[in-house]
């Protein structure tokens, strides 16, 4: 009996002493302390990187975005000029207009053409017998920084 309970003394003592030979096997090195903090700082400032890309691209289409607004605002106030220099060239009464060098519309006070301006040229040339013009609408919109034009040329004929 005496031998049994030594026995198990010095298991128990082997047991211990094994089990902190292992925890001292896992302490690291000096030289490998603190390459966590190194790869956290690296990943840091990837997904820094990529934020920063990602803001800079949706800023780019929100840009392109404003001015493709804007640029079909300005397209359609220039269609809406040379419809209205067409109308006061040919009224509806038959005779033909006067055919001025230039001249201003004034859009609407609607939301389509607010921030708008049009101007609008007018050249009378003959071709034989008959008389052609040529109108050129101009349309610039702005609105704070974004300034786009777009111009529409148009020719019609009279007797």
């Amino acid at each position: 009996m005496f031998l049994n309970s030594q026995r198990r003394s010095i298991g128990r003592n082997s047991a211990s002493s094994s089990s902190l030979s292992r925890s001292k096997s896992y302490a690291l090195p000096m030289r490998q302390r603190g390459s966590a903090l190194i790869i956290g700082v690296f990943v840091i400032t990837v997904m820094f990187l990529l934020a920063s890309a990602l803001i800079n691209i949706v800023e780019d289409g929100d840009t392109g975005l404003t001015q493709e607004v804007w640029g079909t605002r300005a397209f359609a106030a220039a269609n809406s000029g040379a419809d209205a220099a067409l109308a006061k060239l040919f009224p509806l009464n038959g005779n033909v207009g006067t055919c001025l060098a230039s001249d201003v519309w004034t859009p609407p006070d609607v939301t389509g053409f607010h921030a708008c301006s049009v101007t609008l040229t007018c050249t009378a040339y003959a071709v034989d017998t008959v008389t052609q013009y040529r109108i050129s609408s101009k349309a610039v919109c702005e609105s704070g920084e974004t300034r786009v034009s777009r111009k529409v040329e148009v020719e019609a004929r009279g007797n």
